[in-house]
């Protein structure tokens, strides 16, 4: 347990600088040395020398083989999708033709190429919504435009032979010039005046020279009016289906013989009761 001294002497002049140190602190600083000497000798070695276990090895590159198959897989998955989409999309814009539908939100243009797969799920998720949003809307319109068809009166109220057409005519009666506002159809007396489409009863009685009429709000503003029953078989108030019996065929009010004097209008201004039938008569026969 001596002690050391250790003296820094310059070659210029100036003050020398000397330090006492023990023997056991020379020999802490030798030990410490070594030890890290060692240790650094020993990872150097190992890291240059250490052998690869090639097991290991090869159970990393099947691991990387089969991430590399559940890629490609998952891209071309990403492909028929996208392609299902592209189909899904066009199938769309066609019903919106058909529903009378425009401005549908414009289909995303995606791809895979040289983005993540994160960025293609998003988008192809956006572009699914926006299908799914615009299939709404067409459903609503296409539901919208069946209540609007069923509305229309597209069947005849009672068979017969159209005897006067709409517009203006020389009145049977008073022989002067007058506007027809319907078309009468002449038929035996008795027969079924039918609705020509699901509505409302808003007059059943006498209606100043049509007799016993009967009118029907079909909704979209489209409403009819049937004159010259002998009898009249619904209520105001009372709704009624397309096909049901409104009256029967007579000759009361202003008529000069068994007919049926027929009315459509819509928002009020009277319209050809011959436009809306799907059924066409031929040769004035109805």
């Amino acid at each position: 347990m001596k002690d050391h001294t250790i003296i820094f002497v310059p070659h210029t002049r100036a003050r020398f600088r000397k330090w006492r140190l023990s023997s056991r602190q020379i020999l802490v600083a030798a030990t410490t040395l070594v030890v890290l000497s060692a240790v650094s000798v020993f990872t150097t070695w190992s890291f240059f020398t250490n052998t690869i276990d090639r097991g290991e090895l090869e159970k990393v590159r099947q691991e990387n083989e089969q991430l590399r198959l559940t890629n490609r897989s998952f891209e071309g998955s990403i492909h028929s999708l996208e392609k299902q989409l592209n189909e899904f999309e066009e199938r769309t814009r066609q019903l919106a033709i058909v529903a009378g539908l425009d401005g549908l939100s414009p289909a995303a243009q995606t791809g895979i190429g040289g983005g993540s797969y994160g960025q293609s799920l998003g988008s192809l998720s956006q572009r699914a919504n926006t299908i799914v949003g615009d299939l709404g809307r067409i459903s609503d319109r296409l539901t919208e435009n069946g209540r609007w068809e069923s509305a229309m009166p597209t069947v005849a109220p009672v068979r017969g032979i159209l005897t006067s057409g709409f517009g203006y005519r020389r009145d049977p009666v008073s022989g002067r010039k007058a506007n027809h506002l319907g078309v009468d159809i002449a038929t035996s007396p008795g027969r079924e005046v039918v609705a020509p489409a699901a509505g409302l009863v808003v007059q059943a009685g006498r209606i100043g020279g049509l007799g016993n009429a009967v009118s029907v709000s079909h909704g979209y503003g489209v409403t009819t009016r049937y004159g010259h029953l002998s009898k009249i078989s619904v209520t105001p108030g009372q709704r009624v289906a397309e096909g049901e019996t409104l009256g029967l065929v007579g000759s009361t009010g202003k008529s000069t013989g068994y007919h049926l004097h027929y009315e459509v209008r819509e928002n009020g201004k009277p319209k050809n009761p011959i436009y809306y039938l799907l059924d066409w008569p031929r040769a004035n026969s109805w």
